[in-house]
């Protein structure tokens, strides 16, 4: 009776041990929910750079390194590493040997430390911007101990397209002595976006090293405002910002370099900082007006004078002056060149007034034009509208009798003096004896 008790309890036993590999054999190997098969080797990560430093690739790259990073979780240093990596279409090697791209390490993996292959991959110009799956055999030696070991990894990695931002002015001209409205184009030229696009102007002393030469000269300019949220930019696609600035009169006909710190996250997600600087010339100024416009007789001629007073920092260069008729005015349209308009004295024009057809006296409505040119050739042109009256000179009027008055006057002065001096000497005469 014992006997048959002892061998029923076995049975149980074996059969409840059975049943529990049979269980566990259901999730497979590796599959536990506790891992329970240690190597030496584990994969951290995989992307385009070297250690440490992802970088952001596009379809068409050439010998671009490839970086495989692992971790040493063994107990021992490993050595003789080597790696072969097998990637999808597109993807060959940059020494352009077989479809395995291989790489090797000569130092040794510490225990506990992680450690990295590097590859050189050539990627195809109709290669997708998106995420791939890869592989890579990892062969490598304990110390101390013979033999060699390998480890399958299957992973993914992403191609991300590239970012290239540029900065510029949309208008690079100012001028100084005046208020500017300025638009700044921030441009992605590349295939991956700009995320989170921030700018600061960087315009203060702190922004420049004591112990460097300076590289701006904004210390003085005055901005409106001095911090932008840009937010995301897509790839090939600009997007502006703009401002107000004052420039003031030191930094006439000079190159104003305005440092700005963009930050933005790349395809990798990773911040950058970097800092651009966007350039402006600064022109003078020259604010001309024309005033004082008027008819006089000057040689027997009707002449249309004026004069021309420029309040600026900056002479007007190649000026001429036109005389335009305006409504029913039958003045001929006449330019006079008066060369350049400086900022120290007023330049004074005279245009003699020629008709088209026949001469037409008293109001006329006319316009002076003053076109010129600034320090960059760029030209300009001011606008002044008068009322002149213009007469006859051609009729002699006919004399009257208060013309001749004082002519009048002045003969019979000489005769009166004429007198007084014969009188005096008949006087003085002695009388004969």
């Amino acid at each position: 009776m014992t006997k048959t008790l002892a061998i029923i309890g076995f049975t149980i036993v074996l059969f409840s041990v059975s049943g529990l590999h049979e269980v566990y054999g259901q999730l497979g190997a590796g599959d536990s929910p506790f891992e329970r098969n240690f190597a030496d080797v584990k994969f951290l990560d995989a992307y385009f750079g070297r250690l440490n430093e992802k970088i952001e690739v596009t379809p068409g790259d050439k010998n671009v390194p490839f970086t495989v990073v692992f971790a040493n979780v063994g107990s021992q240093d490993i050595t003789g590493i080597k790696g072969q990596l097998l990637m999808p279409l597109g993807f060959t090697p940059a020494d352009g040997k077989g479809a395995l791209i291989l790489a090797d390490s000569d130092a040794e993996a510490v225990a506990g430390k992680h450690f990295s292959l590097t590859f050189f991959v050539d990627l195809d110009t109709h290669t997708k911007i998106q995420q791939y799956p890869g592989t890579i055999k990892v062969d490598y030696s304990r110390l101390r101990e013979s033999g060699q070991r390998d480890a399958f990894f299957d992973f993914k990695f992403k191609v991300t397209g590239e970012s290239v931002m540029n900065l510029k002015a949309n208008n690079p001209f100012l001028t100084s002595l005046r208020n500017n409205h300025v638009t700044v184009e921030i441009t992605n030229f590349g295939t991956a976006h700009l995320s989170n696009v921030k700018i600061i102007l960087q315009n203060t002393q702190t922004s420049v090293t004591s112990t460097a030469t300076p590289i701006t000269n904004v210390e003085n300019v005055v901005f409106d405002q001095n911090e932008w949220d840009i937010g995301t930019i897509e790839p090939a696609s600009i997007k502006k910002f703009s401002f107000q600035v004052y420039i003031p009169e030191n930094i006439r006909t000079e190159t104003l370099h305005t440092p700005m710190q963009v930050t933005y996250f790349n395809a990798h997600g990773d911040k950058i900082v970097d800092t651009r600087t966007v350039d402006f010339y600064i022109n003078g100024l020259i604010d001309a007006k024309i005033y004082n416009i008027r008819a006089i007789e000057l040689s027997e001629k009707q002449t249309i004078i004026g004069e021309i007073i420029n309040e600026g920092n900056a002479d007007a260069l190649f000026a001429f002056v036109t005389l335009e008729p305006l409504g029913a005015s039958n003045i001929k349209k006449t330019t006079q060149f008066v060369d350049e308009v400086e900022t120290d004295s007023p330049v004074p024009f005279n245009i003699p007034v020629e008709f088209d057809g026949e001469p037409k006296y008293g109001d006329h409505e006319i316009r002076i034009a003053l076109r010129y040119k600034d320090d960059l050739r760029n030209e300009h042109i001011i606008t002044e509208d008068a009322t002149v009256v213009l007469k006859d000179v051609s009729k002699k009027p006919v004399p009257a009798i208060s013309d001749y008055t004082p002519v009048m006057v002045g003969i019979a002065v000489v005769i009166a003096i004429g007198i007084f001096v014969l009188k005096k000497r008949r006087r003085e005469k002695p009388i004969p004896s």
